[in-house]
């Protein structure tokens, strides 16, 4: 057969176009860690004890975010928002998280990330740890934990569901149940059921509720599967645009190192297992250099929440290690160290290298800014909460950034909030028991709580007495958010659920009642433990 050589004219514009055709569809891999707080990365924490070389290498060769928020301090909530764009407490989810046997949160007909990214032609991967609930098959007439559940049966309304290819992970945190990988729709292992805390414990569990377990399933090896997961994953879907949302299982308690990081931090256990945090992203990083497709694909790395009490966080300090770096609090509250998180986003064909942004963002932004790169408008009635930070990225301004209001949530369903310099609590706890040892009482306490963040993001001294006014105009803010079921602009959405927040009596319920209930309702903090509280 005769070969045909074409012009070095020709095969110059076909290159081209196959260029320009990939900056247009940029590969996009979101790798989201468990628990870490700012102080943890190197890169932002300069005297911080834990070595994190990989995150160190991503964040100067791309743009560390100084002032980025997640959604809810906790992990359901947040990773809600990271996919559909819009706060979790829009749905009935007011507070908490979800468990492993959990039903569905995300509505299999509202458009995610993935399904977006998909209808795109993206190819869609989830590897890791999900935590937006699932739905098992119940045994009808089953009574009792072990025969509520038929474990064999396919799983629906999971990840296959809202918009991924391919699932492979654990339905919910380390601790909880099934303690077994799922690959696809279906739990992987030989199970068991473990009846009670001893059983937990002959197991070799650590930290681990009672319930289904498979035999096979070894708590330290979660996170290198995961990481190989996604890195052969990636190596098999390279040739054409892709979205990997990677959810660690790290450093959130269970806190269990493999033997390669075990000790290694000097620290503790939490700085030994954010070091393999740390080389999971390596691995990752490495894969997409081995593959030459590291130019045209957007890493972000960042995290569900702030470090957990269950850190060792006191052994830490005493050692000149501080997780929350520079700021108060922890996960599951409302201060600074419960939302404000490592964010850094590496795209070498896309932003200039070792940059840094101090225009405030939050997780639930990643669905406006894959729509924006590609070109895209959303319609009204998706992504509800989502700002694209794509100018940021281009060290532009992100329009309307200084009027947009944040909104930070707690682990027990209190509000803060945020617009531009002003960050206005809702409460004078951080929305949650939850507290950091370093941090010492406010000046001039009150009910309310307002901080210029400018001059005091360490939250030290409340403004609230002398700027009512700024109170006010961000509570009336807040409401209209609320009511409008979006802080975008936009049609107004339904408000799932029934309105009620302990610290907002003022708010009307959507089925047109003026005053909440507060009287039958429990109040922050003081609610019974929670089976499922991570």
């Amino acid at each position: 057969m005769k070969k045909t050589i074409l012009p070095q004219s020709i095969l110059a514009a076909i290159f081209l176009t196959a260029s320009l055709h990939a900056a247009e569809q940029p590969n996009i891999v979101y790798i989201l860690a468990d628990d870490l707080g700012p102080g943890d990365v190197r890169a932002y924490n300069k005297d911080g004890k834990i070595p994190t070389p990989h995150l160190d290498q991503l964040a100067a060769e791309g743009m560390k975010f100084m002032d980025p928020h997640t959604g809810s301090s906790v992990c359901t909530p947040t990773r809600y928002g990271i996919l559909t764009g819009r706060y979790s407490w829009r749905t009935a989810k007011k507070e908490g998280v979800l468990g492993g046997l959990s039903p569905h949160m995300i509505d299999p007909e509202r458009e995610t990330v993935a399904s977006f990214l998909k209808k795109q032609g993206y190819q869609t991967a989830c590897i890791g740890k999900w935590h937006l609930g699932m739905d098992w098959k119940k045994n009808e007439g089953g009574k009792g934990k072990k025969a509520a559940f038929d474990m064999s049966a396919p799983i629906e309304n999971g990840p296959l569901d809202v918009g991924f290819d391919y699932y492979f992970g654990i339905a919910g945190s380390l601790n909880m149940e099934p303690h077994a990988f799922i690959d696809g729709r279906r739990i992987q292992g030989t199970l068991e059921f473990l009846p009670n805390a001893e059983a937990v414990r002959e197991r070799g569990f650590i930290g681990a509720n009672p319930g289904w377990s498979s035999k096979e399933f070894v708590q330290d090896q979660v996170l290198p599967t995961f990481t190989a997961k996604t890195c052969d994953w990636i190596r098999a879907h390279a040739e054409k645009p892709f979205f990997v949302y990677m959810p660690l299982n790290s450093p959130h308690s269970p806190i269990v190192p493999s033997k390669d990081f075990a000790g290694k931090s000097g620290l503790n256990d939490h700085g030994d297992f954010v070091m393999e945090t740390d080389w999971a992203v390596g691995e990752v990083m490495k894969t997409l250099e081995e593959l030459n497709i590291a130019d045209n694909t957007i890493v972000i790395f960042t995290a569900d929440n702030g470090t957990s009490p269950k850190a060792g966080v006191k052994t830490m300090q005493e050692k000149g290690h501080f997780t929350s770096w520079i700021y108060r609090g922890l996960k599951g509250t409302t201060w600074e160290g419960g939302h404000r998180v490592p964010f850094i986003v590496r795209w070498p064909a896309g932003l200039k290298a070792g940059t840094s942004s101090d225009q405030p963002i939050c997780t639930t932004d990643l669905f406006a800014t894959c729509a924006d790169i590609l070109g895209k408008k959303l319609p009204d009635n998706i992504a509800e909460d989502s700002v694209s930070f794509l100018p940021a990225l281009k060290q532009e301004p992100i329009p309307g950034v200084q009027n947009r209001l944040i909104v930070h949530h707690s682990d027990k369903g209190v509000f803060a909030v945020r617009r531009g310099k002003w960050k206005l609590m809702l409460d004078d706890k951080g929305g949650s028991p939850r507290g950091n040892p370093k941090d010492k009482p406010i000046v001039n306490p009150d009910s309310v709580l307002l901080f210029d963040m400018e001059t005091d993001a360490v939250e030290s001294t409340n403004l609230s007495k002398t700027h009512p006014e700024i109170v006010e105009s961000l509570k009336k803010q807040l409401t209209e958010i609320i009511t409008a079921g979006r802080s975008t602009p936009g049609e107004p959405q339904k408000l799932e659920g029934k309105a009620w927040w302990p610290q907002m009596t003022w708010l009307p319920n959507p089925d047109g009642s003026s005053k909440q209930e507060t009287g039958k309702k429990k109040k922050a903090g003081k609610s019974k433990k929670d089976k499922n509280a991570e």
